[in-house]
């Protein structure tokens, strides 16, 4: 189970064949535009870019905006490296439900010899990976994975809610600018209760969707499910829309060529995390979780996408509500 956005449209009906065309056709204009803009820098790899320093200053806002919208939860502050222990990986299950998704860190150990060989491998053209051997650490694939750990044991009465922010990684290249392979989430966590955990993903969508309406957004909330791999996947899959456990903020960054893209996301995992990580209520029992997460750079493409690449042009209550109103004046 993955507390972000889903990687899969939110419908499995396939497209025509010109609609696949029609929607191919709009993404990489949109990947031109934004690259020709210089808000995003294209980093060699489909789905790997740079970010200006503009496209920043957008990302630093909607972060402060999401933390005044939500202050009143009081959460705690954790940041984590876009790397985590392998072992804390393993707990996660991610790699049995998403491999397609996963990244993993490898490392050189070998001897003198095996150098040189991994050289004349290198020169020769060959293919010099399989001198690596798997690191102690993978790449992190929800900003939330770090966070379990550090709370295992006996939370307080009420639970305790976590403010995360920081890179994820899914292997999963594409040209459309809003599909990224590197991308950071900001995360809303909270451990307690099953009904008060439940509770919060209900109340917090509702408050997550109006924020990004808020700031222009034609956002609607809708039953999502994650991307899980291969024939069991398919059941989860189906289970997870039918239980409702994820809902998804999407945007029509395509018009109607599409069905829409999740900039954010409000998800219930339920007892999944507390019985692994080993996390109790107060009375002993497995606690329950749920979580908030917004794509940061989809959701400022979002905005991009609605309001304009001029930003300086954007509405002034937009600019007020992101601390940008000094950009133009």
């Amino acid at each position: 189970m993955t507390d972000t956005l889903s990687t899969t449209p939110t419908t499995d009906a396939p497209a025509a064949a010109d609609e696949r065309s029609a929607l191919d056709v709009a993404r990489d204009e949109f990947r031109a535009e934004i690259l020709a803009a210089g808000l995003l820098v294209d980093a060699g790899q489909p789905g790997l870019y740079g970010r200006s320093g503009l496209f920043d200053d957008i990302v630093d806002g909607l972060c402060a905006y999401v933390a005044r919208s939500f202050a009143d939860q009081k959460p705690e502050r954790y940041r984590f490296a876009p790397v985590m222990s392998r072992d804390e990986y393993e707990l996660t299950d991610y790699i049995v439900s998403f491999p397609q998704l996963a990244g993993t860190v490898n490392g050189f150990r070998g001897t003198d010899a095996d150098h040189r060989q991994l050289i004349a491998a290198r020169e020769r053209g060959e293919a010099w990976d399989p001198y690596l051997v798997p690191a102690e650490t993978t790449l992190v694939s929800a900003v939330c994975h770090p966070v379990y750990e550090r709370l295992r044991g006996t939370l307080p009465e009420g639970g305790r809610v976590i403010n995360v922010r920081g890179f994820s990684f899914r292997h999963e290249p594409s040209n459309d600018p809003m599909r990224l392979q590197a991308f950071r989430m900001q995360e809303l966590v909270f451990l307690g209760d099953p009904a008060a955990a439940k509770t919060f993903r209900d109340v917090m969508s509702q408050r997550q969707v109006k924020g990004l309406q808020e700031l222009g957004l034609d956002a609607k909330i809708v039953a999502a499910n994650d991307p899980f791999f291969g024939r069991t996947g398919k059941f989860l899959a189906s289970n997870q829309l039918a239980d409702e456990a994820k809902l998804e903020v999407v945007v029509k960054i395509y018009g109607d060529l599409d069905e829409g893209t999740a900039i954010a996301s409000g998800n219930h995992a339920g007892a999944h995390f507390g019985p692994i990580f080993g996390i109790d209520q107060a009375d002993g029992t497995p606690a329950h979780s749920s979580c908030m997460a917004w794509g940061l750079e989809r959701v400022t493409l979002a905005l991009l996408r609605t309001h304009g690449l001029d930003v300086a042009a954007w509405p002034e209550s937009v600019k007020a509500d992101l601390g940008l109103s000094h950009v133009g004046a």
